[in-house]
């Protein structure tokens, strides 16, 4: 159901990214069909958020990219997680933890 599907905050976007990448190094499009495939097509990641997170998190040295061929024989940027990006995703995870313990939390208390 593409209706029911939510557009992600900046910083959630970058979580996503960043775990995404942690099992192996992937281009733009791999990145995200394997975030709304894993959400089940519940999450909607647009071009328009997803390469100037990309671009942000390589300026911040969180992941780094290089040119090779995607599994349809076209040239793209494959994208790897760094270990300052690792240091990253082990940082976000844990505020995502904290933030969805609150939210839940509020929820909880009406």
């Amino acid at each position: 159901m593409a209706n029911d599907r939510t557009d992600l905050m900046q910083g959630t976007l970058e979580l996503l990214i960043l775990n995404t990448l942690a099992r192996e190094s992937m281009h733009g499009y791999g990145i995200v069909q394997r975030i709304q495939e894993n959400a089940e097509d519940l999450l909607k990641v647009e071009d328009g958020s997803l390469y100037p997170a990309l671009y942000r998190m390589e300026e911040r040295g969180w992941i780094k990219s290089e040119w090779g061929v995607s599994e349809n024989n076209r040239r793209a940027k494959f994208y790897k997680l760094t270990k300052a990006g690792q240091k990253q995703l082990e940082s976000e995870r844990a505020n995502w933890k904290r933030i969805s313990r609150a939210v839940t939390k509020i929820l909880q208390a009406t």
